[in-house]
């Protein structure tokens, strides 16, 4: 497949690219659940809980994103904290996935993926996800990479009609 994929650390010279990638892949995926977002998706990619953050270049253009978080010491906190078997301080949120959709099939999500993981891992906290179950793509890769379903729970974010999103952690090797 013709192409080089590179991560680094995201730079606010990235934000046009990163949001027009949104923007791109979001018919298909359905992330984020509002489109267009009531509030500039610059908010939605950068967060003020965000800790660290990377995007991923193909040939030198700007094709993903994703990010860390701190997790929120509230009910969803909670139910990752039991599931996880570790205090909330002790939890990182892998956050703000996306790929744009020229460049997905080649595994740049799910490196974003493991970049994210291995670097909460490296602080000795457990990475925690929440997937709208709608999403099946998403979900499988998470699976498939050892991510285990902890509980379910609502989001602000989610439509009324949408089914609950999926928590889940990724349990020490």
């Amino acid at each position: 497949m013709p192409g080089h994929v590179t991560l680094r650390d995201r730079a606010d010279a990235d934000l046009p690219a990163l949001v027009r990638a949104l923007g791109a892949q979001q018919p298909t995926s359905g992330y984020p659940h509002r489109w267009p977002l009531p509030f500039p998706a610059e908010e939605f990619v950068v967060r003020p809980t965000e800790e660290h953050a990377w995007v991923a270049e193909l040939d030198a253009r700007v094709v993903g994103h994703v990010s860390v978080t701190t997790v929120p010491d509230d009910e969803h906190g909670a139910l990752w904290s039991a599931g996880a078997g570790r205090p909330v301080a002790e939890l990182g949120c892998v956050s703000v996935l996306f790929v744009h959709p020229d460049a997905q099939g080649r595994g740049v999500g799910g490196r974003l993926l493991d970049t994210a993981a291995e670097w909460v891992r490296g602080t000795g906290r457990v990475p925690v996800l929440d997937v709208d179950d709608r999403d099946g793509v998403a979900h499988a890769v998470y699976l498939r990479k050892g991510w285990r379903i902890v509980g379910e729970a609502r989001f602000e974010w989610q439509r009324e009609d949408a089914p609950p999103a999926r928590l889940m952690v990724l349990p020490a090797r």
